[in-house]
C-alpha cells in the first residue's frame, strides 16, 4: 500500500513540476496536457532515483509507516524530476518544430 501512495505523491508532484517548468520557461512550453504528461513520467524517475541514492527514504517509505521526511523527499524528487524532463522535452520538441518551419 505504501509503494502505491509514494507512486502517486511522485506522480502529482511531477506534474505539478512539469507544469511549473512550463510556465516559468516558455520556449519549453508543450501545452497544459503535454506539461502534466512528461512532469509526471519525469516525477516516477526522480522519486525513484532520490529513493536510490538515498536509501533511508525508501527504507522509511517502506517500512510499514509513513513519516513526513519520507514524504517530503518523495514530494522534491517527484517535483523536480518532473521540471527538469518537462523542460528537457518541451525544448527539444519546439526546437524541432521550429527548424521545420
Amino acid at each position: 500500500m505504501e509503494m502505491i501512495v509514494n507512486l502517486i505523491i511522485q506522480l502529482v508532484a511531477g506534474a505539478l513540476g512539469g507544469n511549473a517548468a512550463g510556465s516559468a520557461v516558455k520556449s519549453a512550453d508543450m501545452g497544459r496536457l503535454g506539461n502534466t504528461i512528461a512532469g509526471a513520467i519525469g516525477g516516477l524517475g526522480g522519486g525513484q532515483l532520490i529513493g536510490a541514492l538515498i536509501p533511508a527514504l525508501a527504507s522509511a517509505a517502506s517500512g510499514g509507516g509513513f513519516d513526513i521526511g519520507s514524504i517530503v523527499g518523495q514530494l522534491v524528487g517527484g517535483g523536480v524530476g518532473g521540471a527538469i524532463l518537462s523542460a528537457i522535452v518541451g525544448l527539444i520538441k519546439n526546437s524541432m518544430s521550429g527548424q521545420r518551419a
